[in-house]
């Protein structure tokens, strides 16, 4: 038995060691990835990243690890393209059914929002403006949507248009939505990122658009980050997916946001990502005649938390890709 458990503990302690190399050197890995390269399973590899955040050698954000530090560190487009995508594509799904044809929106940068432009090319008569070079390739051979670019500085890290050249060529915009993503949401400080350019011009394109819907699968929700870039009583609506039953924070970060206003629909990760959009567009159809929310302020607890049926449309059946979940039956 004594011989167990100290084979047990080498084996625990070479396994750590190798998911600490793996965060040194990549700066951010997801625990799926992990778990592939050690070779367990990711309950393991979460108890072994736990352990390490313990002795301080790593912190745990977005569905992984990353070096410690994290709330004033950034992860790279490479690390964070390959945590929660299973998650960001149903995000996607459900964000591109709130767009109308012929709409003027705004589109920030991000992995999430990436995914999301991919969707938005069979939009008919769409006008987006964006600072991410990412979302404007996605969109570069969409022929019915005109893609127009901030000036600035490029961040190579995430691919962004930054500094004032960027928040400059915004003024005087104005467009209906603006889709954003982030580090971290809290329902204390909002949306928030790790960097202090990319903060700015998220600020200037909200302050360009009529509705502020907020793209965040669930391993944000509850994360904060150095600089605020919405508050929350500026967001509009949250589009993310279902916590998984453990994590506790995120559900009560949910109820939170709810309470002081914001709209949350929460599509299942589950589904045909990439197929054909469709079944997006009907809903899109359906929900084009429902007029906006009133103000935030005249709603009760609770009032936001709402799934998509509730933002105007029926709710998508169990064959399409953006499964819909009541909040409030939980």
């Amino acid at each position: 038995m004594v011989v167990g458990v100290t084979v047990s503990f080498v084996f625990a302690a070479e396994r750590r060691q190798l998911i600490l190399e793996m965060v040194r050197a990549n700066g951010a890995v997801s625990l799926r990835e992990l778990a592939r390269v050690v070779q367990t399973s990711e309950v393991t590899v979460r108890r072994d990243v736990r352990a390490l955040e313990a002795e301080g050698l790593l912190d745990r954000r977005h569905g992984g690890a990353v070096l410690p530090g994290g709330f004033t560190r950034e992860s790279g487009f490479p690390q964070k393209s390959h945590l929660a995508t299973a998650e960001k594509t149903a995000i996607a799904d459900l964000a591109a059914s709130l767009v109308e044809e012929g709409e003027a929106i705004v589109v920030g940068a991000g992995t999430t929002t990436q995914e999301l432009a991919r969707r938005l090319a069979r939009v008919p008569g769409l006008t987006v403006v964006t600072n991410s070079l990412l979302v404007a390739q996605a969109l570069a051979h969409a022929n019915r949507v005109e893609v127009v670019m901030t000036g600035g500085t490029l961040r190579g890290s995430n691919y962004a248009l930054v500094g004032s050249g960027a928040e400059q060529s915004l003024q005087g915009l104005r467009v209906s939505k603006a889709f954003l993503s982030g580090s971290g949401l809290t329902a204390e400080r909002g949306l928030s990122t790790s960097n202090m350019l990319s903060a700015s011009v998220d600020r200037a394109l909200v302050q360009a658009a009529a509705e502020v819907v907020i793209l965040a699968d669930h391993t944000k929700l509850g994360t904060d980050t150095m600089f605020q870039t919405v508050p929350t009583d500026v967001i509009t609506r949250l589009v993310t997916d279902e916590p998984p039953p453990h994590d506790d924070r995120a559900v009560t970060e949910l109820q939170a946001l709810a309470d002081q206003g914001v709209q949350i629909a929460v599509a299942g990760a589950s589904g045909n990502p990439g197929g054909d959009q469709v079944p997006a567009r009907q809903q899109h159809q359906q929900r084009r005649d429902v007029a906006l929310p009133g103000p935030r302020r005249s709603q009760g607890p609770g009032a936001g938390l709402r799934s998509a049926s509730m933002l105007g449309g029926e709710q998508p059946t169990g064959g399409e890709r953006g499964r819909v979940a009541d909040m409030r039956r939980r």
